[in-house]
């Protein structure tokens, strides 16, 4: 028989074997069955990054892992991670105040990214600074600065790792005129094959950083392959683009014991 899981995120609600009880804001929210279920479930399913950290505390698995949610949209903890882990990423700095600020054109020379450091998807917050008036720009009224190195591309590979494996890895195509390949700034989803190489390096990435649930961006840089960023809230545009069900194979590896 199927196991039933518990999630509180809506993101596996078309599951036939999850029961989604929602994100309470207040615990005591919760009703006695609820929180019932929650004290006896082996694992709490998208339990919110607030949440994730309140089960880790008292030892309950959750999934996404609490090393996952831990970098959700927080480019500042994924590049230091990357950088412990030896990983390679562009090179990339972070600069607090006017007066470091003050120095970015001492470290890169342009054109040079910028982005936000925390809270930016789907392209949002990602800036190409071709002079010092964009940086000046960039850097009015913000007191940390994260500055990236700028590798010319016109497409980059999105490699989806869920539990331990890699269940598919798609090419993301930048509109003309636009260096961002992002699905919601006009790029396209490109299903040629993905080299190993870039499939290899994901899954090091994943297993190295314990990520279970993160689409990584990937670029060819040089004679290799460089990773961009992790993206623990990604799209599902690659897997429809594929005709993947997603919500049959979280089934799936629910069922299997996969996740």
């Amino acid at each position: 028989m199927a196991r039933l899981v518990l999630a509180l995120e809506a993101r596996l609600r078309d599951c036939r074997n999850v029961r989604t009880i929602g994100v309470r804001p207040n615990f005591g929210d919760y009703s006695p069955q609820e929180v019932q279920w929650i004290r006896e479930a082996e694992t709490i399913y998208y339990p919110t990054a607030f949440y994730a950290d309140l089960f880790d505390a008292v030892g309950k698995t959750t999934f996404p892992s609490y090393h996952t949610y831990k970098c959700v949209q927080d480019k500042i903890k994924q590049t230091a991670l990357l950088q412990l882990a030896g990983l390679p990423h562009p090179r990339t700095r972070v600069f607090y105040g006017r007066r470091q600020q003050s120095k970015i054109s001492r470290h890169f020379s342009f054109p040079c990214v910028a982005k936000e450091p925390r809270g930016s998807a789907m392209g949002r917050g990602v800036f190409f600074i071709g002079n010092r008036d964009d940086l000046e720009a960039y850097t009015q009224d913000r007191h940390v600065a994260y500055i990236q190195q700028y590798i010319p591309l016109d497409r980059d590979i999105r490699v989806v790792v869920i539990g331990s494996r890699v269940v598919h890895a798609y090419w993301r195509i930048a509109a003309d005129g636009e260096f961002r390949t992002n699905v919601a700034r006009g790029g396209r989803i490109g299903l040629d094959p993905v080299p190993e190489p870039a499939l290899a390096l994901a899954r090091q990435a994943a297993q190295v950083c314990r990520w279970n649930d993160v689409g990584i961006d990937i670029c060819r840089d040089g004679d290799g392959y460089t990773i961009l960023e992790a993206n623990m809230k990604y799209g599902r545009e690659g897997f429809r683009a594929a005709g993947i069900d997603y919500f049959k194979m979280m089934e799936q590896m629910i069922d299997d014991g996969q996740i």
